[in-house]
This record gives structure tokens, sequence and C-alpha cells, in this order.
């Protein structure tokens, strides 16, 4: 094959490849119009039955509504929330695989550098809701107020125990910014789950924790635990005689709330964003949803746009990096 047969092969199959680049990008955009044309998942971390299985499970049907497909949610339990995250992580950005991102993936990043994956780099589509954890007692605990509580802890430094699902939970960092603004010390006792934490507290094993408000609501209104504050800056619509820690330690700089939202892989091409994050706002002014978030401690706290869930994020980040190492908070 002589040279000048070479040349005009190069010279072909460049053509070829610009032609077919120039197709590619030409079917994006038209894919990304007929989005979607079948059903999409949306990962969640969590086991069924818990609060952000719940308020996925609420939202899949109306966004799938608004999108024109099934929203088939799937349960991806494990390394509390890790292998979800990861598992999403490596889904090609196509708008068809999504994960129910929360705050809880930020800490376990800040706490294990060495997951695979950044919380940063997912495309953040629209934050769904916000929620405050409960301060709790057992229903026959002496402490009837945090008042009591204190006075305790600082009676006995470190004799109290306080209960959450693992170290980095949003009950552990809540309880640890608690006692750093009070100035006391109890003894943290991490246990497996939301039962064996209720079970610690009414048999008197721990003597308070900061379970979600989702989680907490059913023991609080059946009578098994009390609740003794919120950590919100505002009182909870579900619990509105519960107070909040600032009014109970006469502050006003504690605004301590755990969050989810809708994410996709890196690199969600922006036009799937937009689209993905309309149909969620759209799906989080439907009434019956929001009252369902309300009855279930959750605020319905939307997005104005993705690009604010990203910095919000961010803030987030900075301020439980903060958080972790003011109370020297580390994996064993």
């Amino acid at each position: 094959m002589n040279e000048t047969t070479l040349r005009r092969r190069g010279l072909l199959l460049g053509a070829l490849g610009l032609a077919a680049g120039r197709g590619a990008l030409a079917a994006a955009p038209e894919a990304t119009a007929r989005y979607p044309e079948r059903p999409v998942r949306l990962i969640v971390p969590y086991a069924a039955g818990g609060g952000p299985d719940i308020q996925a499970r609420l939202l899949g049907p109306v966004l799938g509504k608004q999108l024109g497909q099934a929203m088939v949610l799937e349960n991806k339990v494990g390394a509390g929330g890790i292998l979800a995250a990861e598992y999403v992580n490596q889904q090609p950005p196509d708008g068809y695989t999504l994960l129910l991102g929360s705050s809880t993936h930020v800490t376990q990043k800040l706490l294990q550098p060495s997951v695979k994956f950044d919380p940063q780099a997912f495309s953040h589509i629209c934050r769904t809701g916000t929620s405050g954890c409960l301060l709790v007692v057992g229903a026959d605990s002496p402490l009837r107020s945090v008042d009591d509580l204190l006075e305790a802890a600082r009676r006995d430094p470190g004799r109290l125990n306080y209960a959450s699902g693992g170290i980095g939970s949003a009950a552990h960092l809540f309880a640890a910014a608690f006692l750093s603004a009070a100035d006391v010390q109890a003894t943290h006792v991490p246990y497996r789950g939301s039962v064996e934490i209720g079970l610690a507290l009414i048999r008197g094993d721990a003597q308070f924790a900061f379970p979600v408000i989702s989680t907490a609501l059913p023991q609080v209104r059946d009578g098994k635990l009390r609740a003794l504050a919120v950590t919100a800056g505002e009182r909870d619509p579900a619990l509105p005689q519960v107070p909040t820690l600032n009014e109970a330690l006469r502050r006003q700089d504690l605004d301590l709330v755990s969050w989810s939202g809708i994410w996709g892989p890196p690199g969600l091409p922006d036009a799937l964003v937009q689209r993905l994050f309309g149909a969620v706002r759209t799906a989080m002014q439907d009434p019956g949803l929001r009252a369902a978030y309300a009855r279930d401690g959750t605020v319905p706290n939307v997005s104005e746009s993705p690009s604010e869930f990203s910095r919000f994020i961010a803030q987030e980040t900075t301020r439980y990096r903060t958080l972790i190492a003011r109370n020297r908070i580390s994996l064993p």
C-alpha cells in the first residue's frame, strides 16, 4: 500500500469519525428530549421501613407522574449508605439511575476519605427535605427536661450514656454538638439501629439519644419515649409542644438538621439535571406528599435550583468538617 493510498484512507477515516461525532452530538439532545423512555431507578441507601425509605416511597409515585415513567425504588443497604453511593457513582450519567443522597454521605466521606465517591462530584438535582433530631429519654426516666439532663450530667460527669446508630451518624454528631454547647460530658454508646436504641432507652442502659424525628415519632406517640427538645432551629409541626435546643439552652446558634435530596451520577448532562429538577420540584408541591412528609417529621425544604443545592452541600461539608474536628470524632 503506497503513501497516497494511506493518505486517502486516513482522510476517509477522519471524515467518517467526524461524521460519527456529529451524529453522536445530534443524538444526545434528541435522547434528552425523549427522556425518560423507560422506568427510572431510585437507589435508597437504607432498609425498607425506615424514615428515608418512607420518604422515597412517598415521593416515587408522584415523581413518576411528572416524568411519565415509573420510579422503581431499590434498597441497597450497607456500610451506612456507602455501598449505595459507590454503586450510583459508577453508573452511566444517563438519568436512569438516581440516588437518595443525604447528609450522611457527606459525613461518611469526612470520616472515611478512602470511600470510592465524592459527595461534591455527584450531579446534585434537588434537595427534598430536612429533618431535625429529637432529644429523647425513656418514658420512665426521671429526666423530664433539658435542664434535668444537664443537672444530672454536671453532677456526675461522664456517667450518663447516650445512644446513637454509630460513629458519625446524625444522632452522634448532634449529641456531640449539644454536649459541646452545654459544656457537659456524657459517654457515647453506639448501637446497630433504631430498635436497639429504643430498647436501650426503655431499659435504662442509655439515658438519652438524638434519633431522627421520623424514627422517634412512633415511640413518642406510643408513650415509650419522652421528647425533651428538637435540634432544628424551629419547633417541629409534628410536635409543636416540644421546645428547640435553642430555647432549652437559651441561645440562638443551634440549627441541627439532616437532609436528603436526589443525586445523579457524576457528569449528568445539564439538560437532564434541569429536567429532573423541574420534575422533583413540581412533585414536592403536591399537597398530599407535603402533608405526608410533615406527619413523618420531615420539612419539605426544596432547593431553588441545582446550583443552589450544590452550594448548600458545600456549606454543609464545611459545617460538618468543623463539628467533627472540634469534637475529635474519628472511626476506631
